[in-house]
């Protein structure tokens, strides 16, 4: 999968380019039994061999998004066996944002502890902003193409669905130079699962605009999705710069009521047959997943997406579990991103305040990624990830002493965690909760007591 076009394009490639060529991906140095400089920083990170991270890239079950033109990136894992990974939306709207307020945005993510993040701008100079967000970011860096492809259909035809197939693809190839890490495709909005759609009269039709735009276009064209049609065409772009494909999750339920109904199911079978075309043509692909689901649907949602797709990396937006808590769905994300997390789930992208209601600003994306992260290491406790429990035992540890700077030192978010216990004077070395009557020092006490009575 060489690069063929403009040549100057090489002066700008990740030193990682020319490891071992530019016609070898990730997965595909993965399955020769090489383990590339990527899969070597990944095993670091998580503290395990570095085979380990080489055969689960082999087998597809673990996506390293690592883009050849996105220099100075720290590359990220996400899939079976490693840490619970989360990730951070940002971008404009048609009303608010341009450069410099998303690379605030950028920076609190990255702060707050994100381990990738999404340009979603439909607002200003697109290329820009994501050219400025690429340059500034260590993490990997997603996008959704189809929402400039249809932005500048409006703006060349004076509507999205008078798009043609190559300006689409130009779109992504653009996206592709540029250096973005992932990309979410709506390979699945075919023209099936819109009849199963129409079928089954859903609360909340489609929630997603990158499946709203391309809905609108098959019905206006009557033509098939270009995405799923000239799947190859994709795969070959994304494997001229190992961008790893998202299989968005175009006919996602957007109300508790539409759950794990017949077009989202038959959105995720069309999805798996293109996992399976992706590996074999060396692509790296993980998949997306929902969106609004009461609890008691999120681990069959995680098993169903395992089975039909062969074990790919799952990417769950919240799972969010209640429709009713504008400004508060930071909390309903964390609450099903827990769940899903545990049920075998391998990336959360966040769920800010905003969710709803606004453009989310600096302070939601930070509420948005500790409330994630908060729900990706309970999930990894509960999946027994390495390290995940010993961290919550230092940190009882740290507790029992009260040692409140390693205590500070060891939360999720340490700033918080300072501020909060110094906000009132305490006498003693207990917090103001409690204080002269604090249980860790009493049962100190008294088990001491104890203890020196034995003979």
């Amino acid at each position: 999968m060489a690069v063929t076009s403009d040549q100057g394009l090489k002066l700008s490639r990740s030193p990682w380019f020319y490891y071992y060529g530019a016609d070898m991906t990730q997965l595909e140095l993965a399955k020769e039994g090489i383990i590339s400089p990527q899969m070597e920083q990944v095993a670091q990170r998580e503290g395990i061999a570095a085979e380990v991270i080489r055969q689960g890239v082999a087998k597809g079950t673990i996506v390293i998004p690592a883009n050849t033109n996105h220099t100075g990136l720290a590359p990220c894992g996400i899939g079976h066996g490693l840490r619970t990974k989360v990730n951070a939306n940002i971008g404009t709207s048609s009303d608010f944002g341009d450069a410099s307020t998303e690379l605030a945005k950028l920076q609190v993510a990255t702060l707050a502890g994100a381990d990738a993040v999404m340009d979603l701008s439909t607002g200003g100079d697109l290329a820009t902003i994501r050219r400025s967000i690429i340059a500034s970011s260590s993490l990997p860096i997603g996008t959704v193409p189809i929402y400039q492809a249809a932005i500048e259909a409006i703006n060349k035809y004076g509507t999205m669905v008078e798009m043609t197939v190559d300006d689409l693809f130009a779109v992504i190839s653009e996206h592709a130079r540029d250096g973005v890490d992932f990309i979410t495709v709506h390979c699945g909005v075919t023209r099936q699962a819109i009849a199963r759609l129409k079928q089954q009269k859903r609360v909340a039709d489609i929630v997603s605009r990158g499946g709203a735009f391309l809905m609108g276009w098959i019905l206006y064209n009557e033509r098939e999705n270009p995405l799923y049609e000239q799947f190859d065409r994709l795969l070959e772009i994304a494997g001229q710069f190992d961008v790893t494909l998202s299989l968005g999750d175009g006919m996602r339920p957007g109300s508790l009521a539409d759950a794990t109904d017949r077009p989202q199911i038959e959105e995720l079978l069309v999805l798996g047959e293109l996992v399976q075309r992706a590996r074999q043509a060396g692509v790296q692909v993980m998949v997306e997943g929902p969106g609004h689901l009461p609890l008691n649907q999120i681990e069959t949602n995680v098993k169903l997406e395992k089975s039909i797709c062969d074990g790919a990396p799952f990417y769950v937006l919240g799972p969010l579990v209640t429709d009713v808590a504008a400004g508060y769905d930071h909390i309903t994300g964390a609450i099903g991103g827990a769940v899903a997390a545990a049920a075998g789930t391998d990336f959360l992208c966040y769920v800010t305040p905003a969710e709803h209601l606004s453009l989310p600003d600096p302070e939601d994306v930070r509420r948005g990624v500790i409330a994630s992260r908060i729900a990706a290491h309970a999930g990894d406790i509960a999946k027994g990830v390495k390290g995940a429990g010993e961290w919550d035992r230092k940190m009882s540890m740290a507790r029992k002493k009260l040692n409140w700077e390693e205590q500070a030192r060891l939360s999720l978010d340490p700033e918080r965690s300072r501020r909060v216990h110094d906000k009132h004077t305490t006498v003693g070395s207990a917090c103001s909760m409690c204080g002269q009557f604090c249980a860790m020092e009493l049962a100190e006490k008294y088990l001491g007591i104890s203890v020196a009575k034995c003979p």
